[in-house]
């Protein structure tokens, strides 16, 4: 799948975007992925719906992002670490954890970072390997 930025930005100016405006874009490709890996199973839309509804939530995202943390290299753990320390100006929604919530947006940031840096790759290998319990992603 090509996800295609306009004009990737260097690693530099994507370091400087609010974490949160990352977390923004983040979780519309994070969508995205889930949707197109649903859509290649060949479910037919109740179960694609319902699946995507179980892992598009703060809960999910706090578990995939578990499952990839290990992964990480120093320059996506320090983004990860700016969405989890970043602050909404509101609470986590009804029936999510305080905790769960931010490691979501940390999750969403990355993704939102990989994206807009046009690190495709990564992006994928990452989200194949936060669906899994296997990790063969190369760093």
């Amino acid at each position: 799948m090509n996800l295609h930025f306009p004009e990737p930005m260097s690693v530099s100016e994507a370091k400087l975007l609010n974490p949160l405006k990352l977390a923004y874009l983040g979780d519309s490709v994070w969508e995205l992925l889930v949707g197109s890996a649903l859509l290649a199973q060949g479910l037919n839309l109740r179960h694609m719906h319902r699946e995507a509804v179980a892992r598009v939530n703060a809960r999910a995202q706090a578990e995939a992002l578990g499952r990839i943390a290990a992964l990480l290299d120093t320059e996506e753990e320090d983004i990860v670490r700016r969405g989890r320390n970043s602050h909404p100006h509101h609470v986590a929604p009804r029936h999510q954890e305080a905790a769960d919530y931010r490691a979501a947006t940390a999750m969403e940031a990355l993704m939102g970072f990989l994206y807009v840096t046009g690190q495709e790759a990564r992006l994928q290998a990452l989200f194949i390997a936060s669906q899994t319990e296997v990790h063969s992603c190369q760093k």
